[in-house]
This record gives C-alpha cells, sequence and structure tokens, in this order.
C-alpha cells in the first residue's frame, strides 16, 4: 500500500511582534492510501496547527509535506476539512449548501450533480435536500457537511474536532456514522480530538503528540478484536479496548 502523505522533519513557528512561539517540532510520519489516523494530545499543543499545514493554509517553517511524493501545491483540491462546526449556510437550502464547493471551484457539472444526488440518497438525506440548515438536527447538518466535503471527492479528508459540539449521546451515534462512511468509501482520513475513546473506536493508528512545541511522542496501531466487521461502536466493546485507553491516557497525562 503506497503512502498517500508523508511528513518529515516538520516544524511550525508563530511570529508575532512580541516575539516567536514554537508550537511543532521535527514531527515526521507518513499515511497510507485508505488509513484513518487520529491525532491526540495535551490541549493547545498544536493539533490543529498540523491540520492547517497539511491542509496547505500554513506553510512549515522547516521540513516538508508530501502528497503522493509530490508538495502539495501541485495538487488541485486534494484535500477535504471539516470543522468543529458544520459552517452550513443558513439561507441556502441543504442541497444548495452541497453544491457551494463546486461553485467556488467552478465544478458544477452533471456528472458533480449526480454524485451529491447519490450521496443524498447514500447516508439518509435525500427528503431533506430541500429543507435549511435549522430544521435539521445537530448530528444530520453533521452529515450534511460530511457529504458537501465528500462532494469534492478529496484524495485526503482531514477532521478537526468534528463531533465536539454535539451532545453526547448524538456524538457517539454521529462518530459511528460517519467513521463508517469514510471506512466504506476507503477514504484516507486525519482525525483530531480530545477524546481518546473517539480515537481508539475510529483510527487505524494514534499518534500522540506531546506539549508544546510539540513532537511525537508515540505512534500506536490499534489492532481490535471485534465480531463481524469493525464499526466504530462495536470497536469500543472489543476487549483490547480498555489497554489502549490506558495506554494513551498515561502518554498524554506523563503517568
Amino acid at each position: 500500500m503506497q503512502n498517500t502523505l508523508k511528513l518529515t522533519n516538520v516544524s511550525y513557528t508563530y511570529y508575532t511582534a512580541t516575539g516567536e512561539t514554537k508550537a511543532l517540532d521535527l514531527l515526521s510520519f507518513s499515511v497510507k492510501k485508505g488509513e484513518f489516523i487520529a491525532i491526540v494530545g495535551p490541549s493547545g499543543c498544536g493539533k490543529s496547527t498540523l491540520l492547517n499545514l497539511i491542509a496547505g493554509l500554513l506553510t512549515p517553517t522547516t521540513g516538508q509535506i508530501l502528497l503522493d511524493n509530490k508538495p502539495l501545491g501541485e495538487f488541485y483540491e486534494p484535500i477535504g476539512y471539516m470543522l468543529q462546526k458544520d459552517q452550513l449556510l443558513e439561507w441556502r437550502t441543504i442541497y444548495r449548501n452541497l453544491t457551494l464547493g463546486l461553485e467556488i471551484q467552478k465544478r458544477v457539472t452533471r456528472e458533480n450533480l449526480d454524485h451529491i444526488e447519490h450521496l443524498l440518497k447514500s447516508y439518509g438525506l435525500y427528503d431533506f435536500r430541500n429543507a435549511y440548515p435549522r430544521q435539521l438536527s445537530g448530528g444530520m447538518r453533521q452529515r450534511a457537511a460530511l457529504i458537501r466535503t465528500l462532494a469534492l471527492s478529496p484524495q485526503i479528508l482531514l477532521l478537526d474536532e468534528p463531533f465536539s459540539a454535539l451532545d453526547y449521546q448524538t456524538r457517539l451515534n454521529v462518530s459511528d456514522d460517519i467513521g463508517t462512511i469514510i471506512k466504506e468509501r476507503e477514504i484516507t482520513a486525519i482525525l483530531v480530538t480530545h477524546d481518546l475513546s473517539e480515537a481508539i473506536s475510529m483510527a487505524d493508528r494514534i499518534i500522540v503528540l506531546g506539549t508544546r512545541p510539540a513532537s511525537i511522542k508515540k505512534i500506536v496501531p490499534i489492532e481490535l478484536t471485534v465480531p463481524g466487521k469493525r464499526t466504530p461502536a462495536n470497536a469500543r466493546n472489543a476487549k483490547e479496548f480498555p489497554e489502549y485507553f490506558n495506554l494513551i491516557w498515561k502518554e498524554i497525562n506523563h503517568v
């Protein structure tokens, strides 16, 4: 399986009028095609900064980020980004929210619109395509936000605490729903989360970052014994789950 994404000695420093703050320090790791990676670490350690670098919103101070062995800048919109809030526009219908990215990129073609129709039908939102965001539950809004991102056929999907605004029960259901969609479509995904259970239940590997300036403390492959197909929901019942939780919690909290 080829490496889709490769970071080599990536560091990032914020510069302000009052000085400089080093956020990330010499991070190196690879993400394989179709792999689901979770990134965890102490609050404020630079997890979201790392996603912004991978998204191309920031440029590394040192090091390089390659996608299929080429610099990110050589690709056209290969990366999708889901944020903490769904960012749906309240004055546009769900369908018109889903076409927004295509409109901005001037990619409104019959093929791409058919793709959106297929996603709406596949993930239970077709009957709500003419509704407005305020008429949907929090979970449905996040599913719409995912479809909006998938409509652009991203090569990599970045998720920055995408379920944190939801109540606990909805968060469990939506993370299971979206995690299953990502696995079924074999999408390469990188999730930033403070929720260790969420990370363990969804990821193939977990990258544990230390305090700022963040470096990689440990990379933990996740292998869970579950009956049938692994989903985030049934992964939480795996016998190995508590062991992984304790291991990662101790890494983060220096126990």
